[in-house]
């Protein structure tokens, strides 16, 4: 006579048990490590902003002109891409600090950001956002600078990433 062999369904029970506890473990770390790399992306934008920022204003003070010698807008060649400046630093916006930081930004980004506000005056602020869950909670802002003035960058804001 030959024996069946397979498992019982105590056994079966016991295993899909011991998968779910291990799965309810591992679900928290991994829904952490998704903020923990959006705030590291949103911080590595940070830095390349105030990269670019220092590096387009020694650009435009060694150029001869200077890109802009006195407030309103003009423009500086970094790298063949042509940065939109206001009093010596770029705009707040696309073809201004984001472009400088060599940024891809919008709701379909690759990079995964996207931006909204600013513009080209001194005192315009535009806010960078990181793609996720709250991206207006997962962001900081660049803060166009006026005559004699540095721009200014807020802290990160990471209640939504």
């Amino acid at each position: 006579m030959s024996k069946d062999r397979g498992f019982t369904l105590i056994e079966l029970i016991v295993v899909i048990i011991i998968l779910s506890i291990l799965a309810a473990t591992a679900l928290p770390r991994f829904a952490n490590l998704q903020t923990q790399a959006r705030i590291a992306k949103l911080n590595g934008a940070l830095g390349a902003m105030k990269g670019a920022a220092a590096l387009a204003h020694a650009a435009c003070l060694a150029s001869v002109p200077q890109c802009t010698p006195m407030p309103g807008s003009g423009t500086q060649l970094m790298e063949g891409v042509a940065i939109t400046m206001v009093n010596t630093y770029p705009t707040a916006e696309a073809s201004g600090i984001v472009a400088a930081a060599g940024m891809n930004v919008g709701p379909t980004s690759p990079d995964g950001y996207d931006a909204a506000g600013g513009g080209n005056n001194a005192g315009d602020v535009l806010t960078v956002m990181v793609l996720g869950n709250a991206p207006a909670s997962c962001s900081f802002t660049y803060t166009a600078p006026g005559p004699g003035q540095a721009p200014v960058f807020s802290a990160v804001v990471t209640t939504g990433c």
